[in-house]
């Protein structure tokens, strides 16, 4: 018997709905979850140094995306990304804020995932973007950051689009660039 194969369906980009199915009580769809998914990562059983990491996505001409939906994946504290760490997620899901394009995450500091840095993965979809946009964020001081295998794969001039900022104690600022002059490194994934 012979197998038909079908074509690839095109790409969708995420279209101005995007934060009624992903985050409907932001949308202000109330009764759909008690809150959005991913809306929150820690619980108080959470171990590990929490931080706060902010930014905004930028497009090509440096402004605000105010339709961005912004997601996050990482490993806990100890470098697992398996559940077990009660109370951690793992997993966090933010909408860019309709005026000023700024997201936020409450979470904790990742450990160092086998031969590679620390780092927090992001997923990046908008109006506008056709396949979600795949990058990560390195912290400034991680001891691996030379030897870790995705970030040695990144020009030497780039690898800074991938390395956030301390702004204070537990707080670290990430902007993500889309295009431009200091366009953030994206990721095949």
């Amino acid at each position: 018997m012979t197998t038909k194969r079908l074509k690839e369906s095109p790409s969708q980009t995420a279209g101005p709905y995007v934060h009624i199915g992903c985050t409907p009580n932001f949308a202000g769809i109330t009764g759909v979850y008690a809150s959005d998914p991913g809306a929150t990562m820690l619980t108080d059983s959470t171990e590990g140094e929490r931080i706060t990491v902010t930014g905004t996505v930028y497009d090509g001409e440096d402004a605000p995306l105010t339709d961005a939906l912004i997601e996050i994946w990482q490993a806990d504290a100890a470098g697992h990304f398996s559940t077990t760490n009660t109370g951690f997620t793992g997993w966090g899901r933010c909408p860019a804020d309709q005026d000023t394009g700024a997201w936020r995450f409450e979470t904790i500091r990742p450990g160092a995932t086998g031969g590679g840095a620390a780092h927090i993965t992001f997923w990046i979809v908008a109006r506008g973007i056709n396949v979600g946009l795949h990058t990560r964020m390195y912290f400034p001081d991680e001891p691996k950051l030379p030897s870790d295998p995705w970030l040695s794969l990144v020009e030497d001039t780039r690898r800074d689009t991938l390395i956030t900022k301390q702004v204070a104690d537990g707080h670290f600022q990430f902007n993500i660039h889309l295009q431009g002059p200091n366009e953030t490194v994206f990721f095949d994934a």
